[in-house]
Formats: structure tokens, sequence, C-alpha cells
């Protein structure tokens, strides 16, 4: 899973990727500090590892992760190479979605790239970048098909969608709101990889005493009902918080979110959501060298979800020994489980659960 965190300059980008990763990304007050993107791997929390590692001792436990990209902050004109924003708009092709940081924040001592705070201006300023950033795409691609339609039957076809994408976009419309028929159509599309189809996560960032008082600011409430309209999801983050708990110890940090008020970090809540959003969860494997988890899409049948550890797991699928991960835990051993008639021999077929604990038999 790869994640793109973008916004204006100077809204908390960097300082939020500090914070994710600890990356170390330069946080500055000026604008176009980060020029290329910074590059992190985040460990996913999943409390079920430590559960299975006290009951199995393994040589090491590995959790999923989840790679954020800190991209350049974008500004008007980018899709036309203002501050660099061409260079950035093509790392943004590369991430599965899009975290979108917003100041929700006054703070005099921070300058704002146009002057003051204004959430809605500076996601609709993203976006129609985002927006001439595919019709430059689209151009290529009508240009290049127009001259295909003479001797391919199916470039007729696809000139039309694409003529009718960028009619859509034209009227300042994201391609994630265009209607897509046909099974054909959605591959074209699909290969188009536009940015404005890419789903995306809105991050307010706040001040300490916002988020504390549980979020009661009127910039906040804007950008969730913008985020409603077009169907995204938004989080409330004090960056600088974040910031904070990165010099604490794990108890340390659930001290400091309880005197807070608070349940849990901006981090989690960007990992749930960032799942969410995307479809995906952890299974688990356990054995003598490790306990693991993988990560897969929800509809993912088990000879894919063996393909994840590795290709011949899935070339030479036979079964997959599961057993949920709750049962496991209950029983205390997985001989019991089996007594207990709880370890089930799925074959291809079978689309991996929430909590599924496999052992992949395979034969090549």
């Amino acid at each position: 899973m790869k994640l793109g965190i973008v916004g204006l300059p100077n809204v908390g980008k960097s300082t939020l990727f500090n914070s994710l990763t600890k990356g170390g990304a330069e946080a500055a007050n000026y604008p176009f500090c980060t020029i290329n993107p910074n590059i992190g791997m985040v460990v996913v929390p999943d409390e079920r590892l430590g559960v299975l590692a006290k009951m199995y001792h393994p040589k090491k436990m590995v959790h999923a992760t989840i790679e954020f990209v800190d991209i350049a902050g974008l500004v008007k004109g980018a899709s036309k190479g203002e501050g660099l924003g061409n260079q950035f708009l093509a790392n943004i092709r590369e991430v599965d979605a899009i975290v979108h940081v917003v100041r929700c924040f006054q703070d005099d001592n921070v300058v704002h790239v146009d002057g003051q705070v204004n959430p809605i201006r500076d996601i609709e300023t993203i976006q129609l970048e985002l927006i001439f950033s595919d019709l430059e795409i689209l151009e290529r691609r009508i240009e290049k098909t127009s001259r295909l339609i003479r001797n391919d039957k199916k470039a007729a076809k696809e000139l039309e969608l694409q003529k009718s994408i960028k009619a859509h976009l034209e009227s300042d419309q994201l391609a994630k709101t265009f209607e897509v028929e046909g099974d054909e159509e959605k591959l074209w599309f699909n290969s188009y990889n536009l940015l404005t189809d890419k789903p995306v996560i809105y991050v307010a960032n706040v001040a300490e005493e916002d988020l504390i008082s549980d979020g009661n600011n009127p910039e906040i409430e804007k950008v969730k009902i913008y985020a409603k309209e077009e169907q995204s999801e938004v989080i409330v983050v004090c960056a600088r918080i974040e910031e904070e708990l990165l010099e604490l110890s794990e108890e340390e940090k659930v001290e400091f979110l309880e005197d807070l008020g608070i349940e849990e970090s901006g981090l989690e809540k960007l990992i749930k959501a960032s799942y969410d959003l995307l479809g995906c969860f952890s299974f688990l494997t356990i054995g003598d060298d490790e306990i693991r988890a993988w990560t897969i899409k929800a509809g993912t049948k088990a000879p894919r979800a063996a393909g994840k550890i590795h290709t011949d797991f899935e070339r030479g699928f036979i079964r997959a020994e599961t057993v949920n991960y709750q049962d496991l835990v209950d029983c205390d051993s997985y001989n019991v489980a089996r007594t207990k008639g709880l370890i089930r021999l799925e074959g291809k077929e079978y689309v991996v659960q929430p909590g599924d604990v496999i052992q992949f038999r395979f034969n090549v």
C-alpha cells in the first residue's frame, strides 16, 4: 500500500510525515521546503501479532507496512510547472491513494501561501491542478488514439470514451465521478491512471486546543461537508501533537493521549482510514521462524493470498489450512483448535476473511 501526502505549502505535510514515519523530512516555514519526495515505511499496529508471539515464541514478528510519500507543496499553476509542479504531480501518479493535508489552524508565525487560512479554497486549488494534469494526459492519449482509428476498430470506441472523460473534467468534475460502462471501457479508463480518480483521505491539521475540544472548529466542519459530497473521509489530526508523541515510550504515549482525552493517535486513525478506503485487511501466518501479517484486498481468494508470501505458493497451491484468530487464542493451542474441529481446509475458491490465520499447503 502506497499513499501520497499532498497539500499546499506550509499546511503541515512534512511535520505529519515525520511523525508517521520518523523519517526526518525537513519541515520549515517557507514554500517548497520539500523538493524531492520523502519516502518512509510505517508499521501497521496489530495487537494480534503480540498475542500470537506469546503463544508461539517465534524468532521474529513481522508487521504489515504502509509506504508514505511526502510530496512537495503544490500551488496554483502546478500543472503548468509553477513551483516545480509537473515533477511533483508525476510522483502522485505512483500512489494508490492520496492523503490530502488541509490547514485548519490559525498561526501568524506560519505563513500561508495565499495569505489566509481557507481550507475549501485550498482543497479546490489542489483539485483544479490535478484536473489540469489529467486533461494534459488525456489530450496526449486522444492524439495517439486518433492516429489509430483507421486501422483499429476498437480505437474509435476508445476515442469516444477519452473525449467524454475530457469533457467531464473540463466541467471541473473529478474523474472518480465519471460513470464508466462496460468491462472494456473500465480497462481503458483504469489504464489512464488519472489523478482525480484516486481515492482521497482529507487530514484536517488543527491546533492542539481544537483536537482536545473534539474538533469544534468551523473550518473542520466545512472540510467534512465538502468531503461527504465526494464520498471521501476526513480525519482530524494535530501534527504537532503527533510530533511530540515521537519522543515518548509506548507507556508514555498512552498516558499522554489519556491526559488529552484522545482515544488513538493520528497515525492509528490514518492507518485505519487507509485500510478502509482501499478495502484492505491483514491475514496472519504462524511458524517457528516468524509470525507475520500480510495485507490483501477484500475479496482475495486463497491462492492469490498465498502468492503474497511467494509466487511458488500460488503456482503450486493445494489448499489453505485456516483457523479464526479468536478461536485459536481461545483454544491457546493449534492442536486443541484442531481437536475441536476449528481448523478448516479451504480450496482455490475460498475468499480469505479478516481474522484468518492460514498455513498454505503447496507443491511445485
